[in-house]
């Protein structure tokens, strides 16, 4: 049986801006109680922000840049041998890295207090573009722990 995935990826339309499909699904993930013209106020003054502080690259390639940077390539899952758990190190597929990217970020960027949630956004945005951040420390340790339990890799399923 395979995995059923929601309609979102044929019906997901792009964004009203940049016409980029990815910069909407960012948007309806960052959304809350169906408010997705504040999502979208959010995300466009975020990236005026990057706009203003990055004069070399564009906004939404900066976005992009980002989200590359901080997706993880392997993952360590829990698997029970007998009557133990192994941790697994694990290929992630390319759904689960774009959906890990872009929840780390908004997670990164909710985390942080005291500024305006677009401010906090185009900081965030900003150091995962420059490989830094929190959003790519969660990253860094997620290698780790593949790397560290690189012993249980025969067990991959």
């Amino acid at each position: 049986m395979a995995k059923k995935f929601t309609a979102s990826v044929e019906t997901l339309k792009p964004d009203p801006k940049f016409g980029n499909v990815l910069a909407a699904k960012f948007i309806n993930c960052m959304m809350w109680q169906g408010k997705k013209s504040v999502a979208q106020r959010i995300f466009y003054d975020a990236l005026e922000i990057i706009a203003k502080k990055i004069k070399d690259a564009e906004p939404i390639v900066v976005f992009e840049t980002a989200l590359n940077n901080v997706k993880p390539y392997l993952e360590v899952r829990s698997k029970r041998v007998g009557g133990a758990t192994y941790q697994v190190p694990m290929q992630v597929n390319r759904k689960r890295q774009q959906s890990l990217a872009i929840r780390w970020i908004l997670g990164a960027a909710r985390d942080k207090g005291g500024k305006a949630m677009c401010v906090r956004l185009a900081d965030e945005l900003m150091a995962a573009y420059r490989k830094e951040g929190t959003a790519m420390t969660t990253r860094e340790n997620v290698n780790k722990m593949a790397e560290a339990n690189t012993a249980f890799a025969h067990f991959a399923w």
